[in-house]
């Protein structure tokens, strides 16, 4: 923290297991990496208001981009009270898919994402969502998503997924305005452009980054494109914007 305090830049936390693995959900609200304050709020738009519990928000570092930062352990067993509704909800939510003694492991699972180091999004979430990107749709806005938690399959291991990674993407296949959504939790990285023009990065884990090497990258955004320019172990990518979408599928 007080690295990043000699910066001369806002600094936007996301949460994921780790920081549930050593705080809780209590003591993170309430501490410097609750970083809500720096949101915007639409005026006269007050559905794109989160109201919810979860940790999300959004922001507009420029005119017509808008950043959404989802909380992607809405859902969860990590960082709650055990003796509280919520825990009781989501382990019941996680041992209906899941039979295991350890709930870590995904063995014989037909999906394997439902184990406790992973989590997922509130129906009330996914509805505050959908009123942004509504809101952005209008005003032709370009919108990126950041999530600890991937939700597409073919830029993670699908161990690594949010619970309910399929909800995420039928909320933001209905929209145009997404044009990329950025993850972490993989550790080594991944990424693939989905039917819908929408760019997945998994970013690398500096977890299992060695010591003489970096996993960090910068972005550089354009009115037709935006460029990962990575370090390290962070791969460099080009993400074109799509010009249109194709119509939904159905799945």
């Amino acid at each position: 923290m007080n690295v990043f305090q000699r910066l001369k830049v806002p600094v936007h936390h996301t949460w994921g297991n780790h920081e549930f693995y050593n705080f809780s959900r209590d003591y993170l609200t309430n501490s410097k990496l609750n970083t809500k304050f720096l949101e915007d709020q639409i005026e006269h738009h007050p559905e794109t208001v989160p109201t919810g519990s979860f940790y999300a928000y959004h922001f507009v570092p420029f005119p017509k981009f808008r950043f959404i930062l989802l909380d992607s352990y809405d859902l969860s067993v990590l960082g709650v009270d055990q003796s509280s509704p919520k825990y009781q909800q989501c382990l019941k939510m996680l041992k209906e898919h899941n039979p295991n003694m350890e709930l870590n492991s995904p063995q014989g699972l037909s999906e394997p994402q439902f184990v406790q180091f992973n989590g997922g999004f509130s129906q009330e979430q996914l509805n505050w969502l959908n009123e942004v990107l509504t809101f952005s749709d209008t005003n032709q806005e370009k919108v990126v998503i950041v999530s600890h938690l991937p939700i597409y399959p073919e830029a993670s291991d699908s161990v690594c997924l949010a619970w309910n990674y399929r909800d995420a993407l039928a909320v933001i296949w209905s929209h145009e305005c997404v044009v990329c959504f950025f993850a972490g939790h993989t550790h080594d990285g991944g990424y693939s452009e989905d039917p819908f023009g929408v760019h997945h990065i998994n970013v690398e884990g500096v977890i299992e980054t060695a010591p003489d090497s970096q996993a960090f990258g910068t972005i550089y955004v354009y009115p037709d494109k935006m460029m990962l320019k990575g370090s390290g172990r962070v791969t460099d990518r080009i993400m074109n914007y799509r010009k249109e979408k194709p119509f939904p599928l159905l799945v």
